[in-house]
């Protein structure tokens, strides 16, 4: 089990559950030293005194907050843990809701929630019992480093994960991010919802940090004297160009059925354009009289179905008798 971030207990009603806080993810990404490039020295971050110009160790720093330009109030470690703060030691549960009523937006980090010795195991899979059946999940309050935060309580595969979340007045409007109303064309809308069922997955576990493997291979080479990887070239598109929303809609469908092995035929979808109005045919000359006539069909209809003007009608009875 990895060591342990926070030890409490979970407040359900009037049940305690002793438990350890363990995180519920590993960071994998590849860190950075920075150096001297003429010699190789390492730079390292140091803590200095901006008065003497001393570095300082840990225990030499305290906190402050500063209330006004060149005054600081210190504030010690012993009267923050003094402070009245009821979830200093406690994740308090205080609602259930449905776990849609909670905008994704507002969760932050996750941990495992672990039992912490025996006592702990049956209020603990009681809890857990409780919010399988009821299908929701448990909001609470809990205080850590000196700052009492607001966390989301649900079950994962036997366990009880802890979300961070954010206050409600932390997260900003996107109101004025939002585009200016756009005209779509419902062949548009349809091809785009095609394209989602095209790209629908059920099992997300495939996915791979291919800049990580990319990176680890750099590294592996350079440390090794072997030459680096050539980059893979990809087509780069034109800054400003125009994008043909149902083109591109259409290709992407099609690119999606290949990849999960699929029928790739696609049946592409244009735009409705309005049909153009035909202007008037003008008056025949003589010299096409053979070429107009043979245009008219034998029930006096045009080739395009309309019916023949009356005044040449009534020209060519005259002409008969």
């Amino acid at each position: 089990m990895p060591r342990p971030l926070w030890t409490g207990a979970i407040s359900f009603g009037l049940v305690t559950i002793p438990i350890k806080v363990v995180s519920a993810t590993e960071n994998h990404s590849i860190s950075f030293h920075q150096y001297h490039q003429e010699d190789m020295g390492r730079i390292r971050t140091r803590k200095v005194c901006e008065i003497d110009g001393e570095v300082l160790s840990q225990d030499e720093i305290g906190k402050g907050y500063e209330v006004a330009k060149d005054r600081t109030v210190p504030v010690t470690d012993e009267e923050l843990d003094r402070m009245p703060l009821p979830t200093a030691k406690a994740i308090e549960i205080v609602a259930f809701v449905d776990a849609d009523d909670i905008d994704p937006v507002r969760i932050s980090d996750s941990y495992y929630l672990a039992v912490d010795g025996q006592v702990a195991a049956k209020p603990y899979a009681l809890l857990r019992k409780a919010l399988e059946r009821s299908d929701k999940v448990a909001v609470a309050k809990f205080a850590w480093h000196n700052r009492e935060r607001l966390g989301l309580l649900r079950v994962r595969e036997e366990a009880i994960v802890l979300h961070s979340m954010r206050w409600p007045d932390e997260i900003r409007s996107p109101e004025s991010l939002a585009p200016r109303e756009t005209e779509l064309d419902e062949d548009e809308i349809a091809r785009a919802v095609q394209l989602t069922d095209s790209m629908a997955l059920d099992d997300l576990s495939g996915f791979r940090d291919h800049y990580r493997e990319a990176l680890e291979e750099l590294l592996a080479a350079k440390s090794e004297g072997k030459a680096v990887p050539a980059a893979a070239g990809e087509a780069e598109e034109e800054p400003g160009k125009v994008m043909d929303l149902m083109a591109a809609l259409n290709a992407s469908v099609k690119a999606a059925k290949e990849t999960r092995g699929e029928d790739a035929t696609v049946h592409e979808m244009t735009r409705d354009k309005p049909r153009a109005r035909k202007k008037a045919a003008p008056a025949a000359k003589k010299t096409g009289s053979r070429k107009t006539a043979s245009a008219k069909t034998s029930s006096g209809k045009t080739a395009a179905g309309g019916k023949q003007p009356a005044r040449k009608t009534a020209a060519k009875k005259k002409a008969a008798s």
